[in-house]
């Protein structure tokens, strides 16, 4: 696969995430990654990690054959604007700006720049990260190239681009959704005996175990549930508590919420 020189503009919490992981994964020399940001100590924090990084989102541009714009969507039409005497065919632009379409994205960048809209989660940053992708229709030239770069990074998934709010919701907002169940794990097991740093762990350990039950197997959750729910057993007793007091419904709950409010600010 050719090596290209990639550009973010705006190296906040996902955009730095991606500088990260890019250079964990060596699929880019840190020489090759051109960032920019308003912000003096990120751009310092940048440089020290051996990447371009300067406060002029067209300089960056221009250096970069791929272009990721990580920024607020309020600012992506300003951003856009700014940069697009450095936007060509040739030229990738990668979106992972959320609630603004490709289309939307075309009309201000140009009909024909190649146009991916993805969205990753911020283990990104450890090569962990779910990165849901869509693309406009002159993208097929660069699909493998994009593909291969967020398979770096974790895994991909292609969707079609109505699916993306959703897709927002349950990768990028289930960090936050998994983190809190952890969080209230580590509380209990406190609670029973465990100091704070030990109870972390095990429960941060026995989330992953879970999950990789459920990659490695494919097997649907409750396959292994019942490999654990013994009659008149401890498991089967926490978990009905669980479920007594709205377990799974509050989740299910916080999920559609999410949903909805990314929906409604898209009305906007």
């Amino acid at each position: 696969m050719e090596k290209k020189k990639i550009g973010i503009i705006g190296v906040g919490n996902m955009g730095g995430a991606i500088v990260v992981g890019l250079l964990k994964s060596g699929f880019v020399d840190a020489a090759d990654i051109f960032v920019s940001d308003r912000k003096e100590s990120v751009l310092e924090e940048m440089k020290a990690k051996g990447v371009h990084a300067s406060e002029d989102n067209l300089a960056t541009a221009q250096q970069a054959d791929v272009l990721i714009t990580a920024v607020k969507p309020y600012h992506i039409e300003q951003v856009l604007e700014e940069i697009k005497p450095a936007l060509n065919p040739q030229k990738i632009l990668i979106s992972i700006v959320a609630g603004v379409g490709i289309e939307e994205l075309g009309k201000m960048a140009g009909k024909d720049i190649p146009i991916f809209r993805v969205m990753p989660n911020t283990a990104i940053a450890l090569q962990e990260s779910l990165t849901c992708i869509s693309a406009n229709g002159n993208t097929a030239d660069h699909r493998d190239y994009v593909i291969e770069l967020f398979d770096k990074l974790g895994k991909t998934v292609e969707i079609p681009e109505e699916l993306m709010a959703a897709a927002t919701v349950l990768s990028s907002c289930g960090i936050a959704y998994a983190l809190r169940y952890i969080r209230a794990a580590m509380q209990g097991g406190i609670e029973i005996g465990f100091g704070a740093e030990m109870a972390q762990f095990i429960t941060a350990q026995t989330v992953k175990g879970a999950t990789e039950l459920i990659l490695q197997t494919g097997h649907h959750p409750e396959r292994e549930i019942d490999k654990v729910t013994t009659p008149r057993g401890v498991t089967i007793t926490g978990l009905n508590e669980m479920e007594h007091k709205g377990f799974s419904s509050s989740l299910i709950q916080g999920v559609l919420a999410s949903y909805k409010k990314i929906e409604k600010d898209l009305r906007k």
